[in-house]
């Protein structure tokens, strides 16, 4: 799919390691990220199709950027779901007053958005 020379693999590496100071740097790093969503967001693409791409996103962007980004993208997709399929009033599942928690009540209606 793509080839990128050694030479170049060592630049993105020492990058990767340097405080991101300089606006190009960032920039490419921000310019992989959205040419791998743009992978994943390919209809009847696999994400196998996009390992390569992922791959140059995790070379040319520092692990924590990546871990945000990855994080921000799922919790993208999960507003999207929301407004797309809405909320269902979750049945109840227990008269214990535990239960009833928002915080409880918050996770069980992600975990049903989500997973299901």
């Amino acid at each position: 799919m793509f080839v990128i020379s050694p030479r170049k693999l060592l630049v993105m590496r020492e990058r990767r390691r340097m405080s991101f100071r300089d606006k190009g740097v960032r920039k490419a790093c921000w310019d992989s990220r959205d040419r791998y969503w743009a992978c994943l967001d390919l209809p009847g693409i696999q994400r196998d199709h996009c390992l390569e791409l992922r791959r140059l996103y995790e070379l040319a962007c520092p692990g924590h950027w990546v871990k945000h980004f990855d994080r921000k993208r799922q919790y993208m997709e999960f507003q999207e779901r929301i407004h797309s399929v809405g909320l269902r009033e979750p049945a109840t599942l227990s008269s214990c007053p535990t239960l009833d928690t928002p915080l409880t009540r918050r996770h069980r209606v992600y975990s049903e958005v989500v997973f299901t």
